[in-house]
């Protein structure tokens, strides 16, 4: 077999290769996005929490203004945060360090205010179930921990 003819056969393996390879790709599921986590997850927090307590229209509503009020109240608290932090590490500089602890004490305070404001979240959800929702969002508020620390390889699975 000439040198030519093996490099020919070749190059046609490695491009039917390529060939299988990018319609494997481009044909199969994407993987879950967020570590393997189920669809459901995926979806998010509210649509999880729609979907466990049955909301209607209604409540979807008022769920979502409650979402945009603790969205716009999360995002300043976190802009405290990175503040915060930011002054926190620029003390690494200072000889003395004296705001350190100060600091560290406002980043406390602040991280009280986002617990919260997360608790205060899900009693005013409380308050928009019906009588007949209440015993799911029991349930469900045994599991809400796991929303907050979705990120945590320590977080439990939730419970189904």
């Amino acid at each position: 077999m000439s040198k030519l003819r093996l490099l020919s056969i070749a190059v046609i393996g490695l491009i039917i290769i390529n060939i299988v390879i990018v319609g494997f790709l481009l044909l199969r599921k994407p993987l879950h996005l967020g570590q393997g986590r189920p669809p459901m997850e995926q979806e998010g927090p509210k649509q999880v929490i729609i979907e466990t307590l049955n909301l209607d229209d209604v409540q979807i509503a008022e769920y979502g203004k409650l979402i945009t009020s603790h969205q716009e109240t999360m995002k300043m608290l976190e802009d405290s945060i990175k503040l915060m932090k930011n002054n926190l590490y620029q003390t690494l500089n200072d000889e003395v360090r004296a705001d350190k602890d100060s600091i560290i004490d406002q980043l406390n305070a602040i991280q009280k205010q986002v617990e919260v404001v997360n608790y205060e979240h899900f009693f005013s959800l409380k308050k928009l179930c019906r009588p007949d929702q209440l015993d799911k969002f029991n349930i469900l508020s045994t599991e809400l921990a796991h929303f907050f620390v979705m990120g945590s390889k320590d977080a439990p699975p939730p419970k189904n």
